[in-house]
């Protein structure tokens, strides 16, 4: 099994930081091991207290890991210190860390600041060179770039300033923006856009955490940059769903990538049987969504004992059968498997 690193801060409400890593990247297939730079109280209203750990003691849990299961990939989030950053920088060379995914967290999405003034140089002097992958939305990427982000040729401008800056790929993520939602990734000196739209919804506590950390785990288990990205930010998109029903996603599906080509959904019986009817139908409306964004080529399969999905896509699945395990019935529907 591919292992994967989160470097961040612990998250009391668990959705985001720490938390919100093991579960994106177990969720993704690989093994999941954590770093913590910092205890926080927060929950999706704001934080009310940070607490950092001594450097000395964040390089003993970097060395515990590197000495007995060498992560695949590396994820680092919220750092806000100055020693901090240093020692991570300092370990990770040491051991020579690859496939590193920077998301400079400096703002929690409910506005409190995350990192010390100090600390933005330090970041940029060592971590951002050593990143393969750095993840920044609107208002970090113009910190980082030095320049107001005002639309899609600002982006671009500062995702391309970021890159050839600090010799990393970006995926500049376009969350904040007043008219869409689109993300950028700058690698190779190539720009690509991924076209996204924005839902309503005010759960967005540890979007950024999630998308960073899947792209971790998409490089842990051999996929190259612009695969990573993509998968990842395909499996952000089953993310669009409103209130009560995304958290239901969250505990009722899991998600296993099939193959370089691959998509795989399984959807457990009894997670549906705790839904209300109202909710198991926007469940599935979602998923709907979410597959007519897959490219061209991918499969994905659905398991199922919802009369609502076999009455809303059950008719347009290639292939269909009847499973039993022994306890519950259900459907697998196919799609894309000739």
């Amino acid at each position: 099994m591919k292992t994967a690193l989160s470097i961040a801060g612990s998250d009391s409400s668990g959705g985001a930081g720490i938390q919100a890593d093991i579960k994106t990247m177990m969720a993704n297939g690989v093994y999941a091991m954590t770093a913590i730079t910092a205890l926080t109280a927060q929950n999706t209203t704001g934080v009310q207290g940070i607490l950092e750990v001594p450097p000395a003691f964040l390089a003993q849990q970097l060395d515990a890991v590197f000495t007995d299961i060498r992560p695949d990939a590396v994820k680092i989030g919220m750092v806000s210190s100055p020693a901090l950053i240093e020692t991570i920088g300092e370990r990770l060379r040491f051991y020579g860390a690859r496939n590193i995914v920077l998301d400079p967290v400096m703002v929690a999405t409910s506005g409190a600041r995350l990192i010390q003034p100090e600390a933005v140089e330090t970041l940029r002097r060592v971590l951002l060179p050593m990143a393969l992958v750095a993840t920044p939305n609107i208002p970090e990427a113009a910190l980082l770039a030095g320049m107001e982000i005002d639309g899609r040729p600002a982006m671009e401008q500062a995702a391309r300033r970021i890159g050839e800056q600090y010799g990393c790929a970006v995926l500049l993520k376009g969350g904040h923006s007043v008219q869409d939602a689109n993300d950028l990734l700058y690698a190779g000196g190539s720009l690509r856009w991924f076209e996204g739209r924005r839902v309503p919804n005010p759960n967005t506590h540890g979007t950024g955490c999630t998308l960073s950390s899947a792209i971790a785990a998409n490089l842990a288990k051999g996929f190259d940059l612009p695969q990573a990205v993509e998968l990842a930010w395909h499996n952000a998109q089953l993310a669009e769903v409103d209130d009560i029903v995304s958290f239901e996603v969250a505990d009722a599906t899991r998600f296993h990538w099939g193959g370089l080509r691959g998509r795989v959904v399984t959807n457990p019986p009894y997670g549906e049987r705790l839904m209300e009817k109202r909710e198991a139908e926007e469940l599935y409306r979602a998923f709907g969504r979410a597959m007519d964004k897959f490219p061209d080529g991918w499969q994905v399969s659905i398991l199922s004992s919802h009369t609502e999905f076999e009455r809303t896509y059950g008719k347009k699945a290639d292939k269909k059968r009847k499973l039993y395990n022994g306890m519950l019935k259900c459907d697998l529907f196919q799609y894309g498997v000739k």
